[in-house]
């Protein structure tokens, strides 16, 4: 059975030697972005290539898209394919710790149609800390010709998103700090605030003290206490450009939540139009 939520470090161990198994670092700094690459340079798990946030998984904002858009899924899915990735892969992805960007790798991959990937729990911070083996050396794949199956259910654009919260079809779940969906302060982005009816989860309080996600029956009760009885269906995520809603994402798929969405342009493409509704408080 594939990995489709998360991966143990202890497994991913035992599959270093499996060439059917590819491991992404997506280790990322919004503050310093060459940051990942630079360590991931220095030291990754073994087989590991890089998937830098900003170049690989994103393509050029252009001031109305947000700052993390998505690539095209042709675009995408021919970078997946310089990378030698086969769609019978299993596919672990890895950040510094938390998984936040792991996760957005997660994402896409769903997103294209790719199901058996998953994320590191623990991530390198995990891995580092147990001890277990790391490296410089840079790997070499074959390039394939990967295939595209969109899932265009799994996202919801801005036009789309503004009818369906109109009409009360939809609950946004917004994964950024409590301060920031306050719209106390903004570190980031130009404009405080956030999208009229969200409800906060941030993606922080998915995890347990120790780095690793929350066991599934904690999740699924803190995330049925913000379903209120509504279907998974009805969640669409957003943050502040479309990273940290994967994060959310995956803990309901832990949870055993499926079908929730994510708008990807979250609330720094929402902001880009100022005739969007706001609110703070």
């Amino acid at each position: 059975m594939p990995y489709t939520t998360l991966v143990s470090t202890d497994d991913l161990a035992q599959h270093l030697q499996d060439n059917t198994w590819r491991v992404f670092d997506c280790r990322h700094d919004l503050a310093k972005p060459e940051l990942g690459a630079t360590q991931y340079a220095e030291s990754h798990i073994p087989g590991a290539l890089h998937a830098h946030m900003d170049r690989d998984l994103a393509t050029q904002p252009n001031g109305h898209n947000g700052r993390h858009p998505l690539p095209t899924p042709e675009a995408f899915a021919a970078w997946l394919g310089a990378q030698g990735l086969r769609p019978g892969d299993q596919v672990v992805a890895y950040d510094g710790a938390g998984g936040t960007a792991a996760a957005r790798l997660w994402w896409m991959l769903r997103w294209v149609g790719h199901a058996a990937v998953a994320v590191l729990d623990g991530g390198f911070a995990a891995w580092r800390a147990e001890g277990r083996p790391v490296t410089d050396a840079l790997p070499r794949f074959a390039p394939s010709v990967y295939p595209v199956r969109p899932q265009a259910s799994m996202h919801v654009g801005a036009a789309t998103l503004q009818a369906k919260l109109v009409g009360g079809d939809v609950v946004v779940l917004d994964a950024r700090s409590a301060e920031r969906f306050r719209g106390e302060v903004e570190p980031i982005d130009p404009v405080a605030g956030r999208i009229p009816g969200s409800h906060n989860r941030f993606c922080g309080l998915n995890l347990a003290a120790g780095g690793r996600f929350k066991p599934a029956d904690e999740l699924r009760k803190e995330f049925g206490a913000l379903l209120a009885g509504r279907s998974p269906e009805a969640i669409v995520h957003s943050c502040g450009s479309g990273v940290a809603a994967c994060h959310n994402q995956l803990a309901m798929e832990v949870a055993g939540l499926a079908g929730s969405r994510i708008y990807p342009g979250s609330w720094s493409e929402w902001i880009a139009d100022p005739a969007r509704p706001r609110e703070k408080g």
